[in-house]
Order: structure tokens, then C-alpha cells, then sequence
């Protein structure tokens, strides 16, 4: 078990992460893995008295984490902070003509790593990202992901952060029932691909118990 007695563990991302939270809530958890998450170690570990924070918002990409860094992390002094982000970086240069190259999403992502390292010495749990093929021109999405999913694995080895593999979670999954099972558009979980991710959150931290 990684984390300790009273540590204060926080949720970073995009929409998967904020799941439909009340912003005018600080203790909400939204409606995904975050809150899944949280109701699973918390029932295995009251004892550990842990408090969980989801500061996820939709649309996000790196460079927004970077520009609320400050207030939505380091202000938070968090103990843990669960990072999961990069499909919006992909899903821009499709949709809207404005991509982000992998070059300038590690700069961008190990600028938040080493800010949240220096100012707050918590440990890092970095969630990759994933798509499916729903619809099927998310398959052409590859060669724009593939790289940044390469820099999240890179820089946690590199950064001696947790690292939830989710890329391979889901297409193994996907072996099991069809890919929009587990994300109805290739990107956005179903209730069963947030237990899938929580699971597999879980499992990364050695919180066997609360599977």
C-alpha cells in the first residue's frame, strides 16, 4: 500500500477525469473513476481516513493543467497527484486544426511533473491515454497518439512516478465485448470502462483490498 494515514490524494485531468463534477463543490468527485475510485478505497481503508480531490475539467489539454497548476495542485499541498491527460492534445489537431506535436506536450507535461515534485514532493500516479476505434476514423488517431502515449511511459519511468497502462487495458478489454462497450465514442468510458480504470488505479497503488 502506497498511500498513508490522512494523505490527501488528487485527481488531474480532462472531461474522463471531471465526469460531470459541481465545480461550485470542492469535495465533489464527479460521476467516473475518480468517484469509483474513492468509494472503493474508502471502504476497504477507513481507517486510513484518506481524502480524495478531483480537479478534472473537460476540454482540458496539458498546456490548461500548466496555466491552473498553481491553484489546482500546488495550493492543495496534495500527498498524491493522479495525472491523466493527452487525448484532448490528439483529439484538437482532428476536430479543430490545432494540434499539439509530442515534443511540446513532454515539455509541457514534464513542466508539470517537475513543479509538482519541487513544490509539493507528492507522489505521482500518471494514468495513460487511450482510444478505441468508435467511430472508425479514430483509428487514423494512432499516429498522432501512439508518440504521446510513448512520452507519459517515458517520463514516469523517468520520473519514478505509477504508471496505470491504460492504452493495453482497453484493448485487451475490447477482446472481451465490443470497444464501444467500454467507450461509446472511442475516448469517453461507460460506466464500465470508469470501473475499469479505477480498477486498474487501484491495483497500481497495491490497494489489493479494494478489489
Amino acid at each position: 500500500m502506497r498511500i498513508k494515514q490522512g494523505d490527501v490524494v488528487l485527481f488531474q485531468g480532462d472531461s474522463i477525469t471531471d465526469a460531470g463534477r459541481n465545480k461550485e463543490l470542492p469535495n465533489d468527485l464527479g460521476k467516473g473513476y475518480a468517484l469509483l475510485t474513492t468509494a472503493l478505497f474508502s471502504s476497504a481503508y477507513p481507517e486510513l481516513q484518506v481524502k480524495f480531490l478531483n480537479r478534472g475539467i473537460s476540454g482540458n489539454r496539458a498546456k490548461d493543467l500548466l496555466n491552473r497548476w498553481e491553484a489546482d495542485c500546488i495550493e492543495l499541498r496534495p500527498n498524491w497527484v493522479s495525472i491523466y491527460i493527452g487525448i484532448n492534445d490528439t483529439w484538437r489537431k482532428y476536430d479543430r486544426n490545432d494540434p499539439t506535436s509530442a515534443e511540446q506536450f513532454e515539455k509541457q507535461y514534464r513542466e508539470l511533473l517537475v513543479r509538482t515534485k519541487e513544490q509539493t514532493g507528492a507522489g505521482l500516479i500518471m494514468i495513460e491515454p487511450f482510444v478505441l476505434p468508435v467511430p472508425e476514423d479514430r483509428k487514423t488517431w494512432r499516429e498522432d497518439l501512439d508518440p504521446k502515449i510513448t512520452v507519459v511511459r517515458e517520463l514516469a519511468r523517468e520520473f519514478g512516478a505509477l504508471l496505470v497502462p491504460l492504452d493495453g487495458l482497453f484493448a485487451q478489454a475490447s477482446m472481451l465485448a465490443p470497444p464501444a462497450y467500454w467507450a461509446p465514442d472511442g475516448v469517453h468510458p461507460s460506466p464500465a470502462g470508469h470501473a475499469l480504470i479505477a480498477k486498474a488505479w487501484l491495483k497500481t497503488i497495491g490497494a489489493a483490498s479494494a478489489l
